[in-house]
């Protein structure tokens, strides 16, 4: 076994047991707020991270870890952690499916590892670095050539609600070109369904590190491409097959 099937044998474990922890929901909620008064984050977060954190020191004390919910720690061994515990929090705090755990695995190249599970959708995504993406355990591929007009596109929108006139700006940009919108709420997932082919193409603003790194691993290893650039001072990232990608990218608004 090679230091590759290690690391992805033990993220698919860890993922399923907080996945295992995070489907009983709690009878009542202790909210911390972050960023904004809408970007919170529950009790379950932080148990999620805490089982992420200590489950992966208990079997590699020396990597590094960057967690959302404030772990972090430097790499010894030259592997590092990047976790998001509950991806798409409103979900879960609403009792809408979709949420996910997402953890990845870098070294000084890149992204080696990751995976998205999603247990409300019965949803496990994995995909290694030059070894392909997988959708419980079926390879999967993105869609790709897709035209615009058949497109059907997921976003988001940004906690700070400042932002959120831009956004809307490129939805009502692209919304009469393409076949429609939808909004899964949990950017991980959302990667992974443009790498399922369930969905044609994502587009949000402001991600972070943690809400990237695995589920752009497994869309490019599904043949998306995955790309994060300055527009109107945020950095948009967009994912789709290469037709479709270099079309919307072509057509941004300005």
């Amino acid at each position: 076994m090679t230091v590759t099937d290690e690391l992805l044998a033990l993220a698919l474990q860890i993922a399923k047991q907080a996945g295992d922890m995070l489907v009983t929901r709690p009878a009542s909620w202790d909210l911390t707020f972050k960023s904004t008064a809408i970007d919170i984050a529950t009790q379950m977060d932080i148990a999620s991270e805490k089982l992420i954190v200590n489950a992966i020191l208990a079997a590699r004390p020396d990597d590094g870890i960057i967690g959302e919910e404030g772990a972090e720690r430097p790499s010894k061994s030259g592997y590092t952690w990047v976790i998001d515990p509950v991806d798409g929090t409103v979900n879960y705090f609403y009792g809408l499916p979709g949420w996910n755990i997402s953890i990845a695995v870098k070294d000084l190249d890149g992204t080696v590892v990751g995976v998205v599970h999603a247990p409300t959708i019965n949803s496990t995504w994995h995909a290694t670095r030059a070894g392909g993406a997988f959708l419980n355990g079926a390879p999967i591929e993105c869609n790709n050539p897709i035209e615009l007009d058949r497109a059907l596109v997921a976003t988001g929108f940004a906690y700070d609600v400042k932002d959120r006139s831009n956004q809307l700006d490129l939805i009502n940009h692209f919304l009469p070109r393409i076949r429609d919108i939808r909004r899964m709420g949990a950017a991980a997932t959302d990667l992974c369904l443009v790498a399922s082919g369930i969905l044609d193409g994502y587009c949000e603003t402001g991600l972070k590190e943690w809400d990237l790194a695995a589920g752009s691993l497994i869309a490019s290893e599904a043949g998306a491409t995955v790309t994060t650039q300055p527009w109107r001072g945020m950095e948009l990232t967009l994912a789709a097959g290469a037709h479709l990608h270099g079309v919307i990218q072509a057509e941004m608004p300005r």
